[in-house]
This record gives C-alpha cells, sequence and structure tokens, in this order.
C-alpha cells in the first residue's frame, strides 16, 4: 500500500486548528476533558488526538453510538431514551453526566445527532444535533442545546452535518 502526503493532519484544518486551541488552552488551564459521541463517531476525541500533547488534556473518550451503548457505558437511564429520544437534551445532559462519573476529567463534552442521510423525523430532521457540556462539581441548570445543520442535499451531506456537530462541540471545549 503506498501513502501520500496530503498535510499534516488527518482532519480538515478547520477542525485541526479549533482542536490544537482546545488542547491549548485545557492545558494552560490544568483542565482535563471527556467526550462522549454519538453521531460524530469519534471525530471529536480524534482531533484532539491529532494534536501533539493531547495526552496532558483528553482523559478518554466515549463512543456511544448505539441506544445499548449509552445506556450500558454512560448509564444513561432506559426511560430518558423511550421518553425523550436518543437525540434530546435529556439524553446528552446524560451521556455527559455519566461521561464525568467514569472519567476523571474536569468537563464533559456529549453529542448525538441525525446525520442522515435516513433517520430522520417531522419533529427531529437530518441535520439535527443536540450537545450538553457538564463540568464536574455543577450546580445549576443543565447545559444544552439543539442546532440544526444544513448538510445540503448532496451525496456529501452526512460528512458536511459531522463536520458541523465537531467543530460545535470542540468550541464547547474552550475553557
Amino acid at each position: 500500500m503506498e501513502y501520500s502526503r496530503v498535510s499534516n493532519y488527518l482532519l480538515p484544518d478547520a477542525i485541526t486548528d479549533l482542536a490544537q486551541r482546545v488542547v491549548t488552552q485545557n492545558a494552560d488551564a490544568g483542565r482535563k476533558v471527556v467526550t462522549a459521541e454519538s453521531c460524530t463517531g469519534g471525530l471529536v476525541s480524534g482531533a484532539i488526538t491529532e494534536i501533539a500533547g493531547s495526552s496532558a488534556v483528553l482523559d478518554r473518550a466515549f463512543v456511544t453510538y448505539s441506544n445499548e451503548a449509552k445506556m450500558e457505558a454512560l448509564g444513561v437511564a432506559s426511560d430518558i431514551i423511550e421518553t425523550f429520544g436518543a437525540v434530546s437534551i435529556a439524553c446528552v445532559w446524560a451521556m455527559a453526566q455519566g461521561a464525568l462519573e467514569r472519567s476523571n476529567a474536569d468537563v464533559a463534552v456529549a453529542i448525538s445527532g441525525v446525520a442522515g442521510p435516513g433517520g430522520g423525523t417531522q419533529l427531529k430532521p437530518v441535520g439535527t444535533v443536540v450537545f450538553a457540556r457538564a463540568f464536574r462539581n455543577q450546580t445549576g441548570e443543565p447545559e444544552g442545546e439543539l442546532k440544526l445543520f444544513d448538510g445540503g442535499d448532496g451525496e456529501d451531506a452526512r460528512a458536511i452535518i459531522r463536520h458541523q456537530a465537531t467543530i460545535c462541540a470542540l468550541e464547547l471545549l474552550l475553557p
């Protein structure tokens, strides 16, 4: 197999540039992070590990694509998934909390969504992605956000949605 170098990183520059900021700023803050990913399938943690020195920041990552994985690996209650669905603020908040409980991190980000091309519904169309950020020993209201990304109608729509979701999640990890 022949390997040809295209760039210094596997991922697009916009993602690796942001990941560099995540690593640098969290290292400067003495902060460890954990990710709990579904629709991004490890892209957020993959972007972080593209950066030299990421071991000072990334404690661990969970890729919990199935509902069973969310429940088994992160302790998401089945009634949350049954009531609100896997693509809900309630689910990603539980994912973030579970990631913190199962790690040594100071901050967690969780992502779940419908990247397409199928799987969308009228209430949760393709491009619907939910995010949560949780801090160790956090008090107050959960931080969660629902975004609707437009991937267009082309065959690269799924990649576009996952790219946008990865950027949003990395931004949530900035101190």
